[in-house]
């Protein structure tokens, strides 16, 4: 018999900080330069080389902690945390341990129509290691790697959360509300696909009714929502077989192989006490007064949880004004907009809808689509005046989303002026009724959708641009 099991999910997310300069020396943090360019003494752990403390990198923790509701730590340190890898020139890695810079945070996030808050249980600020590039598709499949070192050094802030997901789609819930709270905050530009936010998930199962979490196994370097989700899906069904089996479960660390959709082990899961934490002797406290974190405060712009409420307020669905919000840009885009048009909600459908579908089959964002919100408000606009029907609405969004050509002028260019004249509409409608007896005599005998039929026939004859409400209402007055 097959037990039932509760899913619990912790995530470990690394952010890299938007500086220019690297945490603790001058070197570029520019992506995509040639490999070991971007390299000092500093940042390579030759010996004697002294770190100096990078002071935006404390701006930036401060401003995501304030974000994410933590307390802002006015004294906290830096720590040495020791391993060996490849990537690690100096065999160790400047982080915080036991004092961090924030704590005792909270996101609250909504997953199918239910809001559910996720604590953070400490952000700390650290340094990145270098990249492994691996010579076949995933670590486990290769035969070498080679080593960039541009990467190490580069600032990250740690944001650790309690176990409190309880599925693939809350974590993927907290993510993208973590995502979208650091761009508008603007410490970290989020792009995935170039690592500048990834995750590792710590992920076990525990059967229903239990008290303890079962053992954990911690999925690293995700980055990707599509891969966290899959990640955890598949991590709950291996661990749920191996239990069901008889079995239990290894504590270690896994890495993720999204073209096989597996997790494969990589080594046995680290406790703090196997890195030989203790105070970094190169880097004196960070020790913070009121007036910067007042400062830091007072400079925070509206974040999403805010900009939300700001959008139901105006009469968008709560779910609709949670997808808006989800990326500054889409926010940005629907605000522009909204000044432009009273039908907000309209707007909101569109930007959601067609604007979102053609985003996606381009594999484009926002920012670089081609309609600006002030013509796309027009478009909404030229509908809620009875100009345009829904139908030829599209058909002027297709011409709008090659050179952003305001709607007003494509209407009269293609001649898509929606007929709303009262006397035109009412001779389609009589010829359309002396040609289709039968479905007038349908209609009579209580059968509705003949009407569909005779609505359908009146829009054709009139090339699609009668107004449908005066068509639709026409049609009874005159059968009835």
């Amino acid at each position: 018999m097959r037990q039932n099991y509760i899913t619990v999910v912790g995530l470990e997310v690394h952010a890299e900080l938007k500086t220019k300069s690297k945490a603790f020396c001058s070197c570029s943090t520019a992506f995509g330069s040639e490999p070991n360019t971007h390299v000092c003494p500093v940042c390579l752990g030759m010996p004697g080389a002294l770190p100096v403390l990078n002071k935006q990198v404390v701006e930036f923790a401060i401003r995501a902690g304030l974000a994410l509701n933590c307390t802002i730590n006015k004294f906290s340190k830096f720590d040495r945390k020791n391993y060996f890898y490849p990537d690690l020139a100096k065999n160790y890695q400047i982080s915080q341990f036991d004092q961090p810079i924030c704590e005792h945070g909270r996101v609250e996030v909504l997953v199918d129509g239910k809001k559910k808050t996720i604590g953070i249980t400490r952000i700390h600020m650290e340094e990145d290691a270098g990249k492994l590039v691996h010579s076949g598709a995933t670590i486990s499949t290769s035969d070498s790697s080679d080593v960039d070192y541009n990467r190490a050094g580069v600032p990250l802030i740690e944001i650790v959360s309690e176990p409190d997901m309880r599925s693939a789609e809350e974590a993927r819930a907290y993510m993208e509300q973590l995502k979208a709270i650091l761009e508008y905050t603007d410490v970290c530009d989020c792009k995935m696909e170039e690592g500048s936010i990834r995750c590792d998930a710590n992920i076990s199962i525990m059967p229903e009714g239990a008290k303890e979490f079962g053992t954990r196994a911690e999925i690293k370097n995700l980055n990707s929502f599509r891969a966290l989700v899959r990640a955890v899906d598949y991590e709950v069904a291996r661990q749920a077989e191996i239990l069901d089996d008889g079995g239990h479960i290894v504590q270690e660390t896994r890495t993720w192989d999204d073209i096989n959709g597996v997790t494969l082990s990589m080594r046995s899961k680290e406790e703090a006490q196997d890195y030989r934490y203790f105070p970094e002797p190169d880097l004196v406290p960070v020790v913070l007064d009121d007036a910067w974190i007042d400062r830091v405060k007072s400079e925070l712009p509206e974040l999403p949880a805010a900009r939300k409420e700001r959008l139901v307020a105006a009469g968008i669905p709560e779910e609709s004004a949670t997808l808006i919000v989800t990326t500054k840009e889409m926010a940005d885009y629907y605000d522009a907009g909204a000044k432009q048009t009273k039908d907000v909600k309209g707007l909101a459908n569109w930007i959601l809808g067609d604007v979102s579908a053609y985003l996606n089959n381009n594999a484009i964002t926002i920012d670089k689509f081609k309609v600006s919100p002030e013509h796309l408000a027009g478009l909404v606009d030229l509908i809620g005046k009875g100009v345009l029907s829904s139908k030829l609405a599209k058909k002027v969004f297709a011409e709008m989303v090659k050179d952003d050509e305001a709607p007003q002028a494509l209407v009269k260019k293609l001649g898509l002026e929606q007929v709303s004249d009262a006397g035109a509409i009412g001779k389609i409608v009589d010829e359309v009724l002396a040609k289709n007896p039968q479905s007038v005599a349908d209609f009579k005998a209580g059968k509705d959708r003949a009407i569909g039929f005779l609505v359908g026939q009146v829009m054709k004859a009139s090339h699609g641009k009668a107004n449908p409400g005066m068509v639709n209402k026409m049609l009874k007055e005159k059968m009835q």
